[in-house]
């Protein structure tokens, strides 16, 4: 079934383009160093590329190349939609909600879920991993939930942390993940390296996803109000700052 240990945040994978789950313009590139510059509000994303951003109520929004493959938007949840991950193909995708109920899109396939389960805290996000055939689920406390052929690299559930965890993603060899903290703190697991992050920086608003570019060389953080941190050869793609969002986004995911 899993691993208990708690749980975290929200992604999508594929191409070099992000998909920025939130709501505001702010763009920021920083280095592992901290070294931060002002990104341009053009995306730079080639063209034949894309990303999904995932509200709160499951509607999603297509960006660039991806399909549009469904969504919960017209659906009545139990609990709000908290993250999203796409699988290797990007013909598909999953979404996840806080009692960490799995919708999946497109080829992505059902591996379980933390439905049916009570759990200590909500979920918050969720990565896939890199054949496609699991996924791992994170909560608020870190905790990691491992389905399918996803392995288990650890978890942040029985370490007192800061502040919560808002999201994950995994690395693209598949051999670990990055848990991220609504201050922007980073936690590498397995094969991940560290990269940066926003831990010591005042942000405006809390961090509240993550993703990993295609090669696996960088990530990208996303705030509430749409700012976007690009660290390592991460490019900023874009927002969603000029748009009118029945819902907020609440993940970040690229394909």
């Amino acid at each position: 079934m899993g691993h208990p240990a708690a749980a975290i945040g929200g992604v999508v994978r594929r191409c070099a383009s992000v998909a920025v789950l939130l709501a505001a313009s702010t763009a920021v590139a920083l280095s592992p160093s901290g070294a931060t510059a002002a990104a341009a509000a053009a995306s730079s994303c080639p063209a034949n590329e894309g990303y999904w951003f995932v509200a709160s109520d499951g509607g999603t929004f297509t960006f660039g190349g991806g399909e549009f493959h469904g969504s919960t938007g017209a659906i009545k949840l139990n609990q709000p939609i908290v993250g999203m991950a796409a699988t290797p193909t990007g013909d598909g995708y999953w979404l996840v909600a806080s009692d960490g109920g799995i919708f999946a899109f497109g080829d992505a396939g059902f591996f379980g879920s933390t439905g049916a389960i009570k759990l200590n805290q909500p979920m918050v996000g969720m990565a896939p991993d890199n054949t496609g055939m699991g996924y791992w689920l994170v909560a608020s406390d870190g905790g990691i939930f491992a389905f399918g052929d996803a392995v288990f690299y650890g978890s942040t559930g029985a370490i007192k942390l800061n502040k919560p965890m808002v999201g994950m993603a995994s690395d693209r060899p598949g051999d670990g993940y990055w848990l991220v903290a609504s201050d922007g703190g980073i936690f590498a697991f397995g094969g991940a390296p560290f990269l940066g992050s926003t831990g010591a920086i005042k942000l405006n608003k809390p961090i509240v996803g993550m993703a990993d570019t295609f090669p696996g060389n960088g990530y990208w953080l996303a705030a509430s109000d749409g700012g976007v941190f690009s660290f390592a050869d991460a490019v900023f793609c874009g927002s969603t700052g000029n748009i009118t969002l029945n819902k907020p986004v609440v993940g970040v995911a690229r394909f």
